[in-house]
């Protein structure tokens, strides 16, 4: 099957479905090939840093919330 009769073919299928359901999935299908990942849009420096900060949390280098609170609490 073609490219134009795959598109033929979902046209029609389209226009018999009484679900809206379907409808809206469908709908959420098309907008989302418009839609870019935020990954995709930052630079390479940010995506090494954010890489830097998960392999910290991964070898345990990193302060607890708790522990950073109680030291900078009263700069904020």
């Amino acid at each position: 099957m073609n490219m134009e009769s795959a598109k033929r073919e979902l046209i029609e299928w389209i226009m018999t479905i009484k679900d809206d359901s379907i409808i809206e999935r469908i709908k959420m299908l098309k907008e989302a090939q418009h839609k870019t990942d935020w990954w995709d849009e930052i630079t390479d420096e940010e995506k090494a840093s954010i890489e830097k900060g998960l392999e910290d949390v991964k070898m345990g280098r990193i302060i607890p919330h708790e522990e950073v609170k109680k030291e900078y609490g009263k700069w904020i």
